[in-house]
């Protein structure tokens, strides 16, 4: 690969940041369908965007979005799977007049799991296919162990001020049977959603966006228009509360979790980051939006570097599997460029973060919370109808068939919203949602998704 071969790549990826700065602000809108709406034009895009330069001008989405992501999840609260739990602290922190606070810790984070994967590289080559090559035959019981941990986390609590009795009792076991029945109805969705998707043939591909919008988005957009939410003026700081052992250590915390889930399937950032949390017993609201800042980024960038991984081309995530069929990584050197426009586009997407983040300051100053929820849940539908019409259309659908996605992707938003609200109502954590995907994968792995999925009337 030549010099100028190499500075035509970095210029692509940044592309790809600049363009994700612009698209990470959309509420609910996932950087991975506009990816897939991409693949589905390369044949026209062929000449202006070839495979190799695709490859790092996703790249560069990826990395961009993975930092810039954490502005409408802690302002406009529209969190995806793997922004859900820094919401939690996030949201305490824009009601203490700290979200600007809170939006640099993560990008702090973001940028510490940025300098693990760099430092990674020297040995990327030789630890990840011996470790893939160990965890392979057990990665089944790995995830139905991780499963186990998310239920059982879900442990009676009480705050023992009921009076004894079946009502004391209800109160404990509240939030477990809530977890309990998120998971398994989020599950039952997973399968229809996996055997017999209400979206045409496609746009089939589409119909996880309006699954994760509705368990995640919707319900806290809901909660927050039913609260009637004041927002206080926020306050831009000119430094952090944070030491350089604080960052270190939810740099640690957040690449273990980020990188245990990048290698693993089905698992999210935010699960891995919760992992790792109770691994390294965080208990300070800083150390942990560091952790999850640093877990999201080895998560979202790290899986996607594993395909350009000599050796190895591990495709993790939804960006690795889509331009696995167009295209395929073999030589150190696209490896190391790939590094290289990972470091290039994550250090201009933390000063965009800086940037982005003021500005939606200033425009939540200016305009009241609650139109700022409704706009966004209107943002939000348009893109669970939008999405999926335009996959049909760029698929070469009829105008019908794009009527009958929009539709459907509002149907399936709809009865996710539904299973989202259960957390919300009782207590109970948003992770569970997750079952979406992690019941059907791991009936899978074992073999018994398809008798499953018969019982269910899903398949003949």
């Amino acid at each position: 690969m030549s010099a100028s071969e190499a500075i035509i790549g970095l210029l692509f990826a940044t592309a790809g940041a600049l363009l994700a700065s612009v698209l990470s602000i959309v509420p609910a809108l996932h950087i991975y369908n506009v990816a897939g709406l991409l693949i589905l034009g390369t044949a026209a895009l062929g000449p202006l965007l070839p495979p190799e330069q695709l490859a790092l001008f996703f790249l560069g989405l990826v990395t961009s979005y993975s930092i810039l992501n954490t502005i409408p999840s802690i302002f406009l609260s529209a969190p995806d799977d793997s922004t859900v739990f820094v919401v939690l602290p996030g949201q305490k922190y824009l009601m203490q007049q700290r979200g600007y606070e809170a939006a640099v810790l993560t990008g702090i984070g973001s940028l510490g799991g940025i300098a693990v994967l760099v430092l990674l590289t020297p040995i990327a080559s030789r630890l990840f296919p011996a470790l893939r090559t160990i965890l392979q035959p057990h990665i089944h019981w790995i995830i139905w162990t991780i499963i186990a941990y998310m239920l059982i986390s879900e442990w009676p609590k009480g705050s023992d001020r009921q009076p004894a009795g079946l009502r004391r009792w209800w109160d404990g076991w509240r939030s477990l049977t809530a977890g309990l029945v998120t998971f398994f109805l989020s599950g039952l969705l997973g399968f229809l959603l996996m055997y017999r998707s209400i979206l045409p043939v496609n746009s089939a591909y589409q119909n996880l966006l309006p699954a994760f919008v509705g368990l995640f988005a919707v319900p806290w957009i809901l909660q927050n228009l039913l609260a009637r939410v004041e927002l206080p003026p926020q306050h831009i700081s000119h430094s952090i509360d944070a030491t350089p052992w604080l960052f270190l250590r939810g740099t640690f915390a957040g690449a273990l979790g980020g990188l245990f889930a990048a290698f693993f399937p089905v698992v999210t950032g935010g699960i891995g980051g919760f992992i790792a949390g109770h691994a390294t017993a965080q208990r300070d609201d800083r150390l942990f939006i560091i952790s999850q800042g640093a877990s999201k980024v080895v998560y979202y960038v790290g899986g996607f570097l594993f395909f350009f991984v000599p050796g190895l081309h591990l495709t993790r995530g939804g960006m690795a599997w889509m331009l696995s069929t167009v295209w395929n990584a073999y030589t150190p050197q696209t490896y190391y460029l790939a590094v290289a426009a990972v470091l290039l586009t994550g250090t201009l997407s933390f000063f965009m973060l800086l940037l982005l983040t003021r500005l939606t300051i200033k425009i939540i100053s200016r305009v009241h919370y609650r139109f700022i929820s409704a706009g966004t849940l209107i943002v939000l539908l348009v893109i669970v109808a939008g999405v999926p019409a335009l996959g049909e259309v760029t698929g070469g659908g009829a105008a019908l068939d794009a009527l009958r996605a929009g539709l459907g992707g509002l149907l399936i938003c709809a009865v996710a919203t539904g299973i989202g609200l259960i957390p919300v109502l009782w207590g109970s954590r948003r992770m569970n949602c997750m079952g979406v995907l992690l019941l059907p994968i791991a009936l899978n792995m074992v073999g018994a998704g398809a008798t499953v999925a018969g019982w269910l009337g899903l398949v003949q």
